[in-house]
């Protein structure tokens, strides 16, 4: 009889309902932001820059834990799009300046009801979904604290 291995066991992973959980909200997203052209991760960079403003595609690049080589073409997507305009910063030619144009402000008001088509895409009570997003983010809070101490 094989040995069994309790720790590599798939029920026993949290990896794998956090992916699964994870791909299948982001699964979600697709047809509400299909009519305004926008994938998921480009969705949360309008996010990032209609609460934050103008910012370095490092600063954004830090705030959604994306490299520089995955978000330069989901930029350029966006560029295209015209919703938002990339320029190199006057001061330091390396750093790359992201900025809203006309037409990703405007997309803040058109896209508003996208919470509310996602809302129940997670079928748990509202005080349920509160304590996930809060441990979740207390779980994000401590890895990216502990990441810093490494460097």
């Amino acid at each position: 009889m094989p040995e069994t291995y309790e720790e590599l066991k798939l029920e026993n992973q949290l990896c794998f309902p956090l992916y699964a959980c994870a791909k299948e909200v982001v699964r979600q997203y697709r047809k509400p932001l299909e009519e305004f052209n926008l994938t998921y991760t480009q969705y949360i960079v309008m996010l990032i820059l209609w609460e934050y403003g103008d910012m370095s595609e490092g600063q954004l690049g830090e705030k959604i834990h994306l490299e520089s080589g995955t978000l330069a073409p989901l930029l350029k997507r966006l560029e295209k799009s015209g919703y938002i305009s990339r320029s190199r910063e006057k001061n330091n030619e390396r750093r790359l300046a992201i900025s809203l144009t006309k037409e990703g402000l405007a997309l803040k008001e058109k896209i508003r009801q996208v919470p509310e088509k996602i809302h129940g895409c997670i079928p748990l009570p509202d005080e349920d979904l509160i304590l996930l997003r809060a441990l979740l983010n207390k779980v994000l809070d401590k890895m990216n604290n502990k990441e810093k101490e490494i460097d």
